[in-house]
């Protein structure tokens, strides 16, 4: 079964608290993208975030290129997961053995570019592993399904590693994508632009899971 969780790409705290608004009353999993401007384009600073919904499990999908900068910040939030990308400009292991030791859940975000043999070590040091399939730090794009072909690569690797997909999921594709072995569809998009964010939120989880291949 695959879990539908609503993405936060957003530049301030007064843009966090709108969408926050939107998406509170059905949202219980969510990914916040923090990016360091760097490696991606800039969005909202982790300090800045100081109070989210109380029942929220939140992910932060960490775009950066120096991820020990930033562990103790992520420790002292107690996320539910960490995702850091395997082509930071540092070694990933110090930063992913110490938020293990803190018991927060890591996971290894892979760009299309990258094949999941090559972080290896990364990958079994992890718990989670985001295929990510969009544009760095932007919201919207199509997704390229090509992409699901590193689940079972993924699994080879670490066969219980939570798989997660980032870019362009909507209700034409999330079937496709729980068909494929995404445990966790990330949705940004779909839902930013949904007249009714949780009639959308409810039809995304109901076409995810459905049974059949009609």
């Amino acid at each position: 079964m695959s879990v539908i969780t609503p993405t936060i790409l957003v530049r301030s705290v007064a843009e966090l608290e709108e969408v926050a608004k939107k998406i509170a009353p059905f949202a219980t999993r969510v990914q916040i993208d923090i990016t360091d401007g760097e490696f991606a384009a800039p969005t909202i600073k982790l300090e800045d975030i100081t109070t989210l919904p109380a029942n929220w499990l939140v992910d932060f999908h960490m775009m950066v290129n120096r991820p020990s900068e930033y562990v103790a910040k992520l420790t002292a939030l107690k996320p539910n997961l960490v995702i850091f990308h395997a082509e930071a400009a540092e070694d990933l292991l110090p930063s992913i053995e110490a938020l293990k030791k803190a018991e927060i859940k890591v996971g290894v975000a892979l760009l299309p570019q990258s094949f999941p043999g090559d972080f290896a070590s990364y990958l079994s040091a992890a718990g989670h592993a985001l295929i990510f399939a969009g544009d760095l730090g932007q919201n919207g794009g199509e997704a390229n399904l090509l992409q699901a072909e590193k689940v079972a690569l993924i699994k080879a690797i670490k066969p219980s590693l939570e798989i997660g997909w980032d870019g362009g999921a909507n209700l034409k594709n999330v079937f496709t994508l729980n068909r494929a072995g995404v445990d966790v569809i990330n949705v940004g998009e779909a839902l930013r632009k949904a007249e009714d964010a949780s009639g959308m939120y409810e039809a995304l989880k109901t076409e995810a899971n459905r049974q059949g291949v009609i």
